[in-house]
């Protein structure tokens, strides 16, 4: 047991020490969510003037982002973001992060089979007597990366919590080049929103929808929190768990007494995912929770691995969808607001699944930056960029309706759709769809 402390007290550097091993050109990789390693990023961020062309992938990274703070022309770090954050998102929008298309099932394989990492930096939970480290909440990417990496620098944060898992949630101090530490603050939190009363008319359309033992999914975004939550005020029963992100929702289930995952037919009594931010309570809920277990993306997402447990129930959320059934949620526009996520991959497995139904859920109108009313629903997705192909567009949910577009033709889809806008935006819509010659005169007015 000593030689993984001698070990490890063998590669203990400050974060100034560790960050030299950077070099002009290289690809950086800080992984993801609340794993981003705060300490390194300083450290590498008062190198800038004597660097170059350093490119750097993160996900979900809340910031700040020290590294593209001290650059505001982008001229020696490149920033690149494979799901934006709200944060990455502003970035983008001052040009100063890039994003990368990719399915979360996929991730993992895109750095095994085909990418660069000549650093990799993350935060992890401390060393335990065996000499391993926990992935902690960014598990579900973090592997694939450090298996790739050219160099391995932990940075140790001991706020975060060690999460139970099957398989790649740790790494061995052998296989680690460098290890700092310092002092961290809190994590960041990320509280549910209160609900709107369209996002309370949405929960109670799905309510019809899911029954006692269903298995949930509830994607990143705030719509499926919220709808999370009312789910724990219902009289469901005996819910479980398998999802990309462990959010509030799941928590406030627990409490309930609605998440148990007794019914569950892959993993049983365990909850799984890939990925987990929310508040100091969900933190500690996970903290070595063997209920909780999680798993790298690349199984968490696979359609085949989701298809093959019963009654899955995907709620996620989208920008706009048009009448043709293409759903996007990423973008506004060619403004990237997030990412594809693992969004098609439930959307895919929820359809293999026996009992399985997949939700994209949506209000129906926003309110732009200058106070006017649009709908989501739209003729067509005109510059928008499409999450999900209209082959895989199941059920649509906003606060006027649930429909299910599975084997509907281009007219049904329409009359479906239109059901679900906003009453002040149907008229135009059934225009449009005219137009477009996908409306039929005995359609429903």
């Amino acid at each position: 047991m000593n030689r993984f402390y001698d070990e490890y007290k063998r590669k203990l550097r400050t974060p100034e020490e560790a960050v030299k091993l950077v070099k002009s050109g290289d690809w950086v990789d800080y992984t993801a969510n609340v794993c981003f390693p705060h300490l390194l990023d300083e450290a590498l961020a008062k190198r800038v003037d004597e660097l170059y062309d350093v490119k750097v992938r993160g996900s979900l990274c809340f910031g700040p982002i020290k590294i593209v703070e001290a650059d505001p022309k982008g001229e020696h770090f490149c920033y690149n973001s494979w799901h934006f954050s709200a944060y990455e998102r502003k970035l983008a929008d001052r040009g100063l992060c890039s994003f990368i298309p990719m399915l979360f099932s996929r991730n993992g394989l895109y750095y095994k089979h085909f990418l660069e990492v000549n650093v990799a930096m993350m935060a992890v939970a401390p060393m335990d007597k065996h000499g391993y480290f926990n992935l902690s909440c960014a598990t579900g990417v973090a592997k694939a990366i450090l298996d790739k990496a050219d160099i391995v620098i932990l940075e140790v944060n001991e706020k975060l919590p060690k999460i139970c898992g099957g398989f790649d949630q740790v790494i061995h101090i052998d296989e680690v080049d460098c290890v700092v530490e310092g002092e961290h603050g809190e994590l960041p939190q990320f509280p549910i929103s209160p609900a709107t009363p369209e996002e309370e008319k949405i929960a109670d359309h799905l309510l019809e929808y899911i029954h006692d033992g269903a298995s949930l999914q509830l994607g990143i975004g705030s719509l499926p929190n919220v709808v999370g939550a009312r789910l724990a005020q219902s009289d469901l029963k005996d819910l479980g768990m398998h999802t990309e992100l462990l959010g509030d929702a799941y928590y406030e289930l627990y409490k309930a007494g609605k998440l148990t995952n007794k019914r569950l037919n892959l993993h049983k009594g365990q909850g799984m995912t890939g990925i987990v931010f929310g508040t100091k309570d969900l933190y500690e809920w996970v903290d070595d929770n063997p209920t909780v277990i999680i798993a790298p993306l690349t199984y968490v997402n696979d359609v085949r691995v989701i298809g093959s447990i019963d009654n899955v129930v995907s709620i996620n959320n989208c920008v706009e969808v048009d009448l043709y059934g293409q759903i996007s949620s990423e973008s506004r526009g060619t403004r990237q607001i997030s990412g594809t996520g693992g969004q098609l991959d439930f959307l895919e497995g929820a359809a293999l699944s026996k009992g399985g139904k997949g939700f994209i859920c949506m209000t129906s109108t926003y309110r732009d930056r200058n106070g006017e009313t649009h709908s989501r629903i739209k003729p067509t997705l005109a510059g928008d960029i499409a999450t999900a192909p209209r082959t895989q567009a199941y059920f649509m949910v906003t606060e006027y309706g649930c429909v299910n577009l599975v084997g509907r033709s281009t007219w049904e889809r329409a009359e479906m759709l239109i059901s679900l806008a906003h009453p002040d935006f149907r008229d135009e819509l059934i225009k449009a769809a005219e137009k477009q010659n996908i409306w039929r005169k005995s359609n429903k007015r």
